[in-house]
């Protein structure tokens, strides 16, 4: 994720963020040109509008009108604008969500807030990417649920367009339970989001995208019995075997689909990472005996678009870094993988997809804030348990 700089007067600031600390300007993130921008009321005929504040020596000083994502106006949990004349309610990220836990109780608020955000950095990725939007494609739909005593247990997942999450995952606690009882070195929010919006975009990008025969070819054919495969996984659990040779996690050799989704997930941590890094002109010398490697961080939505060999080049060092600060203060490995070459290549292919797809098929970035949001007509049937990714 990038840095954003206020507007008005400059300061940094960031996605997240709601109110600038140095001029105290409002702050948005509007989706239809993907930037922070600052604001000034500008209520008309009772309507709580905003004004797009800007500079005073810029062309767009005291211009658009917007409006607050209602989930903002009710419960303090978004940062997004809506154009004044787009009329719904919620922002393009909040409308996704198609069912709520109770948000009267105090824990499942907490939760789904965090949750809502993670929608949105995961809004943010696949719109750079060029996914979302799309013409004639919608994004996927999302079930927030808790579980109830004397309830069926919350099944996380994807099926026909629609990525259910069990709230609970949104728990520190709960997720790092998860995390040891199932031997992973990495679990977070964010990625269960990335890992099952890749159930989402195999059926658009892959199956219907004409990769299906180059997916087999790489990933291994789909059409073996998924549920047999899974139950197979659990039975043999995540230690020991060969994995490693072949997967970015042990969880990736369960089944083809679960391995692109585990390889999609991942290949989106990659390109947050430099995009982060490069946001800050980061630069990583990695001593050596046979002298220092010198690296700049590469923005992988710069022009022209940086190649796959390129961006991994440059992954490499900085994830050295980022473990070493992470390690200095007593945490665990921030990147906690060593990907061996059949990784790699299937990364590449992820790689490929993505920007056939973003070539193909990207949109204006005005559609972003007017797009139809509905299922996707199949998908690959991916319901798992919550102990799953």
């Amino acid at each position: 994720m990038q840095v954003f700089n206020c507007d008005h007067c400059g300061h940094l600031v960031f996605f997240d963020s709601v109110q600038c600390l140095h001029c105290g300007s409002a702050l948005a993130f509007v989706p239809d040109v993907l930037t922070m921008v600052a604001l000034v009321p500008a209520s008309q005929d009772g309507a709580d509008l905003w004004r797009r504040r800007g500079r005073r020596d810029s062309a767009d000083y005291s211009g658009r009108l917007y409006r607050m994502c209602r989930n903002h106006t009710e419960y303090q949990a978004c940062n997004f604008a809506i154009p004044a004349n787009d009329y719904t309610e919620l922002c393009v990220s909040c409308r996704q969500t198609r069912v709520k836990p109770d948000l009267t109780e105090a824990a499942n608020l907490g939760r789904w807030m965090q949750i809502e955000s993670a929608k949105r950095w995961l809004y943010y990725s696949l719109a750079r990417m060029g996914l979302e939007p799309a013409p004639g494609r919608s994004g996927p739909v999302f079930d927030l649920l808790a579980e109830v005593p004397g309830g069926p247990p919350v099944l996380t997942g994807h099926h026909n367009g629609t990525i259910t999450l069990n709230v609970a995952e949104a728990d520190d606690d709960e997720r790092a339970r998860r995390r040891i009882a199932l031997g992973e070195p990495y679990r977070t929010l964010i990625g269960h989001l990335r890992h099952e919006s890749g159930h989402f975009y195999w059926d658009q990008l892959v199956r219907d995208g004409g990769w299906l025969d180059d997916f087999r070819q790489r990933f291994g054919d789909e059409r073996q019995d998924y549920a047999a495969a899974l139950e197979a996984h659990y039975a043999k659990g995540n230690d020991g075997g060969d994995w490693a040779k072949n997967y970015v996690s042990a969880y990736a050799a369960a089944h083809p689909w679960e391995d692109w989704a585990e390889t999609w997930a991942h290949y989106l941590h990659m390109i947050d990472l430099l995009e982060t890094s490069a946001s800050y002109a980061t630069e990583v010398t990695v001593p050596g005996i046979y002298g220092a490697q010198h690296s700049r961080a590469v923005d992988p939505f710069d022009a022209p678009a940086p190649d796959f060999d390129t961006m991994l080049r440059h992954l490499v060092p900085l994830t050295l870094l980022l473990n070493s600060l992470t390690r200095s203060l007593g945490q665990l490995d921030a990147y906690p993988f060593a990907l061996a070459e059949q990784a790699l290549a299937k990364l590449r292919f992820v790689h490929d997809v993505v920007r056939a797809a973003g070539q193909r098929q990207a949109a204006p970035a005005a559609a972003v804030a007017t797009r139809q949001q509905a299922p996707a007509p199949a998908a690959p049937g991916a319901i798992k348990n919550i102990a799953n990714k």
